[in-house]
């Protein structure tokens, strides 16, 4: 149901809504590791001032730009094409403008919006793209918010989960492959912003799109974007866990935790799974043998009763129909850990050597995702390791923490390449002290895979 009517939110529920989402929802998501050749210079295309800048995309200086206000969620292939042709890296990411934020102040004050598009000849240096999709009012986006479906659960701003060519050797590109994208969105409906804190606020305070849903769409050259209408009413795909909501299409195997929201999707191909079965049983024709699933979603959610951050996940034969199987990452119960304020927004990726110049598969997992600390509120990347994608042990220290220039706020959305040298490259959203977002970049070695330094990209000016 749509709701039209709005409360005027007083100046400290502003507040509360500010610290409550901009702090743990500033942040977005990631696709699987592409390798790819390293690079060894960095570059430059400003005169900083900076020191140290490992800035690599940052909001549009022009107002009326889709991407003017925040930016976030950086997802990063790179492909080389079948004729042998030079290599090029292709960035998706979503952003908001100022237009969108003042003529819809009641959306969450996060980077969702619109989804855009950039390239690179190096991963460093990047260019945005002026054409988006055909279909979109604006030029430069390639996905927004739903304008043709009025039922549909992202009618007032979309985020982005993930880019896939699942169909395709990950980092080859090949002539007519097919892209998913896997995106989160929300509708003009309006609820209560107390759902999501136990603190006191002041009046009835509302919040517009909060209750966000995961949704799919294709194309067949990555500008270019077709929804697919999954089989819930509004054309969501993966829907929060509601029993409440006679509406609410819940597939699962048990009875799961009621969820606020599903957002932030990261979606894994298990590369070992062969002739992949249902994903209700996971058994094959033989009753002495069991094959996983196919496809893994993580998503970030918030738990109703509790109202506690957490990343679930949901399993696929397809990629399109998902069953839920519950929570897979909860806050450390001591109340002292970098993440016993929240856990949201992971990224898995298959454990890999580097030996003779090439990368190759070694047992096991490990997801990247970010704590929120309960001593500043502030986000870290962290990570966890698995032997079958479902039972996660957390790892001890600090993968990424908060920097002291524009990512001294919080740090998140991890996306990972691994380079031809051995080292493996970060990219990640940054918001500092003044709320104001970008895109940077960190590196670690296949030794240390866990332990990133800020890789610099931009020098001082000479002048």
């Amino acid at each position: 149901m749509i709701m039209t009517m709005t409360t005027t939110m007083t100046t400290m529920t502003i507040s509360i809504v500010l610290l409550l989402l901009t702090r743990t929802h500033a942040f977005m998501a990631i696709p699987p590791i592409h390798t790819s050749s390293s690079t060894t210079a960095s570059s430059t295309t400003s005169s900083s001032s900076r020191l140290y800048n490992n800035i690599v995309l940052e909001p549009s200086t022009d107002p009326k730009k889709f991407d003017s206000r925040s930016i976030g969620t950086a997802r990063i292939h790179r492909y080389i094409r079948d004729d042998a042709s030079d290599a090029e890296y292709v960035m998706w990411y979503h952003a908001r403008g100022q237009e969108l934020h003042d003529s819809d102040n009641l959306l969450p004050p996060i980077s969702t919006g619109c989804i855009g598009r950039a390239t690179s000849n190096n991963g460093l240096i990047w260019e945005k793209c002026a054409l988006g999709s055909g279909s979109e009012e604006e030029d430069d986006v390639s996905l927004g918010p739903n304008k043709e479906s009025w039922w549909g659960f992202d009618t007032a701003h979309v985020g982005l989960g993930q880019v896939m060519l699942p169909m395709s050797t990950p980092a080859v590109l090949a002539e007519g492959g097919v892209y998913l994208m896997y995106f989160m969105g929300g509708s003009h409906e309006e609820t209560k912003v107390s759902d999501y804190t136990s603190a006191e606020l002041e009046g009835d305070a509302k919040i517009k799109g909060m209750s966000f849903k995961v949704g799919i769409c294709m194309s067949q050259d990555g500008l270019t974007w077709g929804r697919v209408e999954g089989d819930d009413p509004t054309g969501a795909i993966v829907v929060p866990t509601n029993y409440d909501d006679p509406n609410s299409m819940t597939q699962s195997e048990t009875t799961l935790e009621e969820e606020l929201y599903v957002g932030w999707p990261d979606v894994m191909v298990n590369t070992e799974t062969t002739n992949v079965l249902s994903v209700n049983s996971f058994e094959s024709n033989s009753d002495s043998e069991k094959k996983p699933p196919a496809f893994y979603m993580y998503y970030s959610t918030m738990l109703k009763k509790c109202k506690t951050k957490a990343i679930a996940y949901a399993v696929s034969d397809d990629g399109f129909r998902w069953v839920k199987k519950g929570t897979c990452l909860k806050p450390t119960a001591d109340g002292k850990s970098m993440d016993s304020a929240g856990c949201a927004r992971g990224t898995v990726v298959r454990n890999q050597v580097h030996a003779d110049g090439t990368w190759k598969n070694a047992p096991g997992w490990t997801m990247y995702y970010e704590g929120v600390s309960p001593e500043d509120n502030r986000h870290r990347i962290l990570s966890a390791t698995s032997d079958d994608c479902m039972n996660w042990t957390k790892s001890e220290g600090v993968v990424l923490d908060i920097g002291d220039d524009w990512d001294s706020e919080g740090v998140g959305s991890p996306n990972l390449l691994r380079l031809d040298d051995g080292t493996i490259r970060m990219y990640y959203t940054g918001q500092g002290a003044n709320g104001r977002t970008a895109i940077g970049i960190a590196s670690a070695t296949a030794e240390e895979p866990t332990k990133f330094l800020r890789e610099q990209v931009q020098f001082p000016s000479l002048a």
